[in-house]
């Protein structure tokens, strides 16, 4: 982090690198020791079967979340080179700036929003994935301990919002008290997390178009002809313009922005895809067997630990693969959970969202028509006159 120059900071190095729990640095570095941190996690593991754009894809070259977070993490790690601005922060910022998401993508996170809002209150008042992938960093992670990182950098993930379009970002460098920020308006507190969040919307715009254009869903033609000419057609072209574009205007004007032709295209880009796109029936089409599928979960989770608490074998009467793996989290988690009198159903709601579209789709088939209950049922009905009989395939 520069202390001079046109993207100076007025915090300080230790403000900035300061940690939850005082630990011994290494030769990692702050930054680059927090970038570890997180490749080693096990939210971040999920992250390679969790939905982008497009739900549980079989195709190897559509986009899932984990490629989005290394998108995000190289583009800002790109744009800080030019700018002075430290690359190991900003990759770390990228690397961990989606933890939090759900399963099912921006649809799933509406779910968890509106199961967030039912019942008696929880902080934050709602579910945003930018607030709760703080929650996962700092509490989730390590089963209870959180992975201790750097404030900047928590600062960075907790104020990431790609939903939002400004023009320009100036950081508001001020430290302040990230767990009980309750919205999405704050802005980061360092240059690098500025920049992460501009490298949001850049890294999702052209490959979200790239992925839907590979499916068939449109076609090239189709993009606006203005932001075609000025832009490009592909994600290659429309990262490097933007990237560019950023880069200069960034330095001419001591903001992390976009120069005003480039940011109507923009605009207009983003437009496109949020018509063309994310609201393309050939998505929408499974919103209520999502719905269903997570408040379904729900139900039964809730009523599993209303039921068997704490104690991790009364889960195995259940007769399910889903019961076994939630009574091992609960008990695994039962001190952080316990320490910090999280109701019932702040429990069940982590660990919704921290289920892959794949596991979710698993368990929801688990708990209809369990796979013992088709080999018990297997030996009963096979007549014995059947050479097969008493054989499991």
């Amino acid at each position: 982090m520069p202390m001079d120059g046109p993207f100076s900071s007025p915090l300080t190095p230790e403000e900035l690198t300061r940690r939850r729990e005082t630990r011994r640095e290494d030769l990692r570095g702050h930054y680059f020791r927090d970038t570890t941190a997180i490749l080693h996690s096990y939210p971040f593991r999920r992250l390679k079967h969790k939905t982008q754009v497009f739900y549980a894809p079989n195709n190897d070259h559509i986009c899932t979340r984990i490629e989005h977070v290394m998108h995000v993490a190289s583009i800002a790690s790109a744009i800080c080179r030019p700018l002075g601005l430290d690359g190991d922060l900003a990759w770390a910022i990228g690397l961990g700036h989606d933890l939090g998401h759900t399963p099912f993508g921006h649809l799933g996170e509406k779910i968890l929003d509106s199961l967030w809002k039912e019942g008696p209150p929880l902080k934050p008042p709602r579910f945003y994935h930018e607030l709760y992938s703080l929650r996962v960093v700092d509490n989730l992670c390590a089963y209870g301990r959180g992975l201790n990182l750097c404030y900047a950098v928590r600062d960075g993930i907790v104020t990431h919002c790609g939903e939002k379009f400004e023009k320009h970002i100036l950081p508001d460098c001020a430290i302040k008290n990230l767990e009980d920020l309750d919205n999405r308006r704050a802005y980061p507190a360092t240059w690098e997390g500025a920049v992460v969040r501009m490298s949001d919307k850049i890294a999702y715009l052209g490959r979200d178009l790239e992925d839907a254009v590979g499916l068939g869903l449109i076609d090239r033609s189709q993009i606006p002809a203005e932001a075609a000419e000025v832009l490009g057609t592909t994600n290659g072209e429309i990262i490097n313009n933007l990237v560019l574009d950023l880069i200069a205007h960034s330095q001419a004007n001591r903001c992390i922005g976009f120069s005003d032709p480039v940011y109507r295209v923009f605009l207009q880009l983003k437009d496109f895809n949020y018509r063309r796109i994310y609201a393309h029936p050939s998505l929408n089409q499974y919103n209520d067997y999502f719905k269903r599928i997570l408040y379904t979960l729900y139900g039964y989770l809730l009523d599993l630990i209303e039921a068997k608490n704490f104690d991790g074998e009364k889960y195995q009467g259940e007769k399910n693969f889903l019961a076994l793996r939630f009574g091992d989290y609960v008990k695994k988690m039962e001190n952080f959970y316990v320490s910090s009198e999280a109701p019932l159903r702040l429990i069940v709601l982590d660990y919704l969202a921290g289920m892959t579209d794949n596991y979710a789709l698993d368990c929801i088939r688990e708990i209809m028509l369990p796979g013992t209950f088709e080999r018990q049922f297997g030996r009963i009905i096979i007549p014995t006159n059947n050479p097969a009989a008493g054989r499991l395939e």
